[in-house]
């Protein structure tokens, strides 16, 4: 059965299933593409070009006709995991008989978890939904019929999201606006404060916070002109120290309703965006309440247009499990070649590429299709070496981000308990673990953790062997890692965006495919 997924709004993509098997995701944003793009035609004929007939299903997530959760339903909507969750209609496609399968974006995100999951089906789970306005826990009986069992919090994302935009004086005061690059920053800074006792300050702005509905929607920050904390700035000790506290607090709503009600010992699977916070997964992996957790590689919204083609499955077929790879997206298109009087090209040497690294080189690296979600993964990353604060500090630049955001390491899963302490391994990068060396200078956020990416020959030979290379020349299987991306876009899947983004940036050279390319002089 071949089943065609889609994801309107935000972080829009679309999927295929065919036969219990991810053919592939492709997502919006990806090709330098705007960061949470809205599905859009490009996508659409590029999903097409990829099927050899006509899908026997679609299957249509649940949205809204607008921006925000409260207005009309498209579709089954935005809420709902019971009966009106799920409708199943006769249609046509190109002329052509297929089935229209439709359930809501709730259930896309615990569809998302549940057929990604390796999990044994047949057995019950806990889930966790918890995204910018979604905040419930749900069991998942034997058959994947999905109960809800408690609400525990209205708007977790969003509300985890304000408390930054009320300390950033940049932030426009009017009510409905959200910035959904900014739970991402705060993650990073929470890392910054300074662990002391709750004062009255700090309780008073927590408990009206975590009480509000609606919170996007019905509160402007001038209305919290009130609280020391507006327009404190992102740079105060006093907001990082807060931003912290409120991270903890909200994390404990979830944790004492698991604590007292989650009792039967059955696996947890977790998604929406707040699965995206890995000091948040690294809580509920080590909390001792579940014998397994999972987070899929694309908790979020991007998994979304997946996680519905998987519901359908499930509907059509009984069977929620799909075989699948995180490289899920579009091969690396190589529109034009590197000019010779510009690049000394050669074939692809893992050690000379390993060398150049170890030399303090910045490289942009593409290989084979990209990653499914939003971390790069190995295929479209900016590599360095990850000894020195430097690194760190001039890959900042060449990303354009903030001084305080980490960067991130990948390491052999073979090796990394040699410099990494917890959640490994972690293929997907969705953990935080504690760096356990002093050389790994670059990828040690002030707080010593890092979200580290644990890869093996079998999930990625190539960066494997390039991390084995380094290992050779080094001592250290780790390097660092961020996504191969202009500023507010999407992967790079292009040599014409690479070439334009390195000469922009400075990156030192490019392996692309069985391609290491390596600038011949200065740029102008």
């Amino acid at each position: 059965m071949l089943i065609l997924g889609f994801k309107e709004g935000h972080d829009g993509a679309v999927a295929a299933i065919e036969d219990g098997k991810l053919l592939f995701s492709l997502e919006a944003e990806k090709d330098s593409f705007p960061r949470y793009d809205r599905l859009t035609a490009d996508v659409l004929l590029r999903a097409a070009e990829k099927l050899g007939r006509i899908p026997d299903a679609l299957a249509v997530g649940g949205w809204v006709k607008g921006t925000h959760n409260t207005e009309p339903p498209s579709r089954t909507g935005y809420y709902g995991v019971g009966p009106g969750s799920i409708s199943d209609e006769a249609g046509k496609f190109f002329g052509q008989d297929v089935k229209v399968f439709s359930s809501t974006h709730e259930r896309s995100h615990i569809m998302t978890a549940l057929g990604l999951s390796s999990f044994p089906q047949g057995q019950p789970f806990y889930c966790l939904v918890w995204e910018g306005n979604i905040g419930s826990f749900y069991l998942i009986d034997e058959n994947g019929e999905v109960t809800h069992l408690r609400h525990v919090m209205a708007d977790p994302g969003n509300k985890y999201a304000y408390l930054f935009a009320l300390a950033d004086p940049s932030f426009p005061a009017n009510k409905g606006l959200l910035r959904l690059q900014d739970a991402g920053k705060q993650m990073a800074l929470t890392g910054f404060a300074k662990h002391t006792s709750l004062n009255k300050d700090e309780r008073e702005i927590i408990d009206f916070l975590l009480e509000q509905e609606q919170i996007i929607l019905n509160l402007g920050k001038d209305d919290l002109t009130w609280s020391p904390f507006h327009n404190i700035g992102l740079d105060s000790q006093e907001y990082r120290n807060l931003a912290a506290k409120f991270s903890d607090a909200i994390f404990d709503r979830f944790f004492q309703y698991a604590k007292a009600e989650l009792t039967e010992g059955y696996p947890l699977l977790i998604s929406g965006g707040c699965a995206l916070n890995c000091e948040w997964n690294r809580r509920w992996r080590e909390c001792g309440l579940f014998p397994e957790v999972f987070v899929p590689p694309c908790p979020n919204d991007s998994g979304s247009a997946l996680g519905t083609a998987i519901d359908a499955q499930l509907h059509y077929t009984g069977s929620a499990t799909v075989s699948w790879d995180v490289y899920a997206g579009e091969e690396f298109v190589e529109d034009v070649p590197f000019a010779s009087d510009d690049y000394d090209v050669r074939p692809l040497d893992f050690g000379e590429v390993a060398a150049s690294l170890a030399a303090g080189n910045v490289i942009g690296w593409a290989q084979g299709r990209w990653e499914m979600g939003p971390r790069a993964l190995g295929n479209r990353s900016i590599l360095a070496a990850p000894f020195t604060t430097e690194s760190m500090t001039r890959l900042n630049g060449i990303k354009k981000r903030e001084s305080y955001r980490p960067i991130a390491p990948i390491t052999l899963e073979s090796d990394a308990a040699n410099w990494f302490s917890g959640s490994i391994p972690d293929p997907h990068m969705l953990y935080f673990s504690k760096v356990t060396s002093d050389s790994l200078q670059a990828v040690t956020h002030v707080d010593g953790t890092a979200r580290a990416q644990t890869v093996t020959p079998e999930q990625n030979p190539r960066m494997a062997r390039l991390l084995t290379e380094f290992r050779d020349i080094t001592g250290y299987s780790v390097l660092c890692n961020t996504s191969l991306n202009f500023n507010g876009r999407g992967f790079i899947n292009r040599t014409s965006d690479l070439i334009q983004y390195g000469e922009e940036h400075g990156l030192d050279g490019y392996v692309v495919g069985n391609t290491f390319a390596v600038r011949r002089g200065p740029r102008a």
